[in-house]
């Protein structure tokens, strides 16, 4: 048996990880956060409290897309102000309690949702096979040369 073509393997991962992670994302509850919500959410989670101009500056958008998520977010109280304890004239935004459950329980609905087409969809040994690969596919990620994210002040 001959090895597969490796242009070929990381095309068709590639459509099929594309393709996977476009339906994830049509899979919502009516109350969760929108996708730019979620993504400060996500990154509030990850880097902790920051100013609104950093997080402009971070997700790539008009410093007025990122006031008006922020609004969105601090009305159903997922995020709270507070000053920064280390510049009284900066304002920084955190997650509340709120904010991290609505996360998580946006990830908890996507996951569930993958665990039921897997479980669904797949035989014990096809599930076995996927479980085996993850690892395999963890270090090629780890491989992926990422290029630098240009800085939009520029």
């Amino acid at each position: 048996m001959t090895s597969p073509d490796v242009l070929d393997v990381a095309s068709d991962l590639r459509l099929t990880l594309g393709g996977l992670i476009r339906r994830l994302r049509t899979i919502r509850s009516p109350d969760d956060p929108s996708v730019p919500e979620t993504s400060v959410l996500a990154r509030l989670d990850r880097e902790g409290p920051t100013t609104a101009a950093d997080l402009a500056r971070s997700e790539q958008v008009t410093p007025q897309s990122m006031g008006a998520t922020i609004t969105g977010l601090l009305g159903r109280e997922l995020i709270a102000r507070q000053p920064d304890p280390d510049d009284g004239r900066r304002v920084l935004v955190h997650l509340t309690p709120a904010g991290c459950a609505a996360l998580t329980d946006r990830r908890n609905t996507r996951t569930r949702a993958l665990a039921d087409a897997l479980g669904t969809t797949l035989t014990d040994d096809e599930l076995d096979t996927v479980a085996a690969a993850l690892p395999l596919l963890a270090r090629a990620v780890d491989a992926l040369q990422v290029p630098p994210t240009p800085d939009p002040r520029r």
